[in-house]
């Protein structure tokens, strides 16, 4: 019975959906759990107060976030010399983000939850984000303008938010004119030194030349300096406001406002207004630059840079990857070499990446950008222009990479059209040309977007070969801007992938980056999704397009 059993196949039917039952589950847990983890990353978390008894009996307050929990065996726990008690099983502690690591040199402590005396959660507790050291928690107790107190008790805290509100706005013009304004005017005034530099190495520079390059520039220093004075009385309205805190210590702290992002009660807040700081903290993540060595703040240009890399190597292999196809299915004789051929691109697919970024840097970097720098771009030398990772060279070096899985899709698409249609085609007076052009390739268009799909699922995700040909942990200025030629293919950029890996095992301070790594971490997967669904959508437009023409 049992060998007729195995006979039908039907064990390997049941083993192989066993098999995805256990991948499909393994996968749901592992998005289950960064979606989790990633998206409470912006939920404002209770602040609780800990009268705490250290190991030398004195009893110490303690205010901070619970993070997480460590249950330790007794056994374990006397064998790292902690004193445990005949009738304790096991040391539990509780992780603290403490912040204030300008005051206690540490953001976390654990503490062990036998010392706790008393623990509760005072309404009058703030959060204070900075743009340095991190959060820092404690009683609000006066707001300062110009060194002078204007409020105390409990009026501080709502003069502070309307102080900070004023201080934001101003900041957010200051902002704007180093970015913008400023960056405008000194990329300017390095593209006239780069023409004059030019003029003088093709012998054209003259008293002529010299006059109009020195009336330009004279311009453009004039309005540096004019930003530069809005910048000083811009600066000079923030710089004396500011808050004191009271620390767990006792201790009182004088914070700039021009140094605080954010301030906020979370004890006191209801459902409804902690929903408004999820969604906006939610924004600043998608929408501003990293801070604190890419540890707060939001990842906008690795956002930004992910998709552009992506979509400009989806520009660059897709043609190439037809061409190939339709060569290699349609115009070569298929023969020895052909075959041989197809056994190369199949094998290039099992390529590590990281071989595709050494050849990407050797070749596309060093020979191919190092030749184009001396022919169109003398003036800059030493600095490269192109002769540098930079957007083209990883996009570029991903196409290559992903090549081979858009050859082989549109080679398995182009088999699939009868040869009937093609002689139809041809019957009817059509070239060879116009068949492949207006029938062929037509029909095999959602090959085409399921090779591409496969491409963009693999490319957005690659970290390894994009280390060498173009991303940085912090790129000063997108690849696009305001600034001609406004595409800027030379400029490093910053991706989602690097920033996870720089983030969770390059950041000074492990415990403050581990909720950003979830978070950034789910919000890739989130963005391959939405371009293969983009990708997904064309390819089923497509092919109800011509399903009654392959019908």
């Amino acid at each position: 019975m049992i060998k007729e059993w195995f006979k039908t196949g039907l064990p390997w039917v049941w083993l192989n959906a066993a098999a995805v039952s256990v991948c499909l589950i393994m996968i749901v847990s592992v998005l289950g759990l960064i979606a989790v983890r990633g998206a409470s990353h912006f939920w404002p978390a209770e602040v609780i107060q800990f009268k705490y008894q250290d190991d030398d009996g004195q009893l110490k307050t303690i205010i901070g976030e619970h993070v997480d929990s460590s249950v330790t065996p007794a056994a374990m726990a006397k064998s790292a010399g902690y004193k445990m008690a005949d009738d304790e099983d096991a040391l539990v502690q509780y992780l603290i983000k403490t912040g204030n690591r300008d005051v206690t040199g540490a953001d976390f402590r654990w503490i062990q939850v036998r010392n706790i005396k008393q623990q509760e959660a005072p309404a009058g507790l703030v959060v204070i984000e900075r743009r340095e050291w991190g959060n820092f928690y404690g009683q609000l107790t006066a707001v300062k303008e110009n060194g002078n107190v204007i409020a105390s008790g409990e009026e501080a805290v709502p003069i502070a938010m309307q102080k900070l509100d004023a201080a934001l706005a101003v900041f957010k013009e200051i902002n704007h004119i180093e970015k913008k304004e400023i960056g405008a005017v000194n990329y300017e005034l390095e593209r006239l030194r780069l023409k004059q530099k030019s003029l003088q190495l093709k012998n054209r520079w003259n008293a002529e030349t010299e006059k109009t390059l020195a009336v330009e520039t004279a311009a453009y220093n004039e309005q540096y300096k004019s930003y530069q004075s809005q910048l000083q009385a811009l600066y000079q309205k923030i710089r004396l406001d500011s808050v004191v805190v009271k620390t767990d210590g006792g201790n009182e702290a004088d914070i700039s406002l021009s140094k605080i992002v954010k301030i906020y009660q979370p004890n006191g807040m209801g459902l409804f207004d902690k929903l408004v700081h999820y969604v906006n903290k939610f924004i600043e993540f998608l929408s501003d630059d990293p801070r604190e060595a890419n540890t707060e703040g939001g990842i906008f240009p690795a956002i930004f840079g992910t998709i552009m890399m992506v979509m400009m190597m989806s520009v660059i292999v897709t043609p190439f990857g037809v061409v190939a196809a339709v060569y290699l299915r349609e115009y070569a004789k298929q023969g020895f070499i052909t075959r041989l051929i197809r056994i190369a691109v199949n094998n290039l697919a099992g390529v590590p990446s990281i071989v595709y970024g050494v050849f990407g840097l050797g070749f596309f970097v060093y020979i191919l950008g190092g030749n184009i720098d001396q022919l169109f771009f003398p003036e800059s030398a030493p600095a490269p222009v192109f002769g540098t990772p930079g957007l083209l060279w990883a996009s570029i070096t991903l196409a290559l990479l992903t090549l081979p899985v858009v050859i082989v899709s549109t080679e398995e698409g182009l088999a699939r059209i009868p040869k009937s249609i093609r002689e139809g085609s041809l019957a009817l007076g059509a070239t060879k040309m116009e068949t492949l052009w207006l029938t062929v390739l037509p029909m095999a268009s959602p090959a085409m977007m399921t090779g591409l799909i496969l491409a963009v699922a693999r490319a957005a995700g690659e970290v390894a070969p994009l280390m060498l040909v173009g991303v940085v942990k912090m790129a000063p200025t997108l690849p696009l801007d305001g600034n001609f030629p406004f595409l800027h293919l030379d400029r490093k950029f910053m991706h989602l992938g690097f920033h996870i890996y720089d983030v969770g095992f390059q950041s000074p301070n492990v415990e403050a980056a581990r909720p950003l790594v979830y978070a950034t971490s789910l919000l890739l997967v989130v963005v391959i999704l939405g371009l293969n669904l983009s990708a997904i959508l064309i390819r089923n437009h497509l092919r109800e397009k011509y399903r009654a023409l392959e019908g």
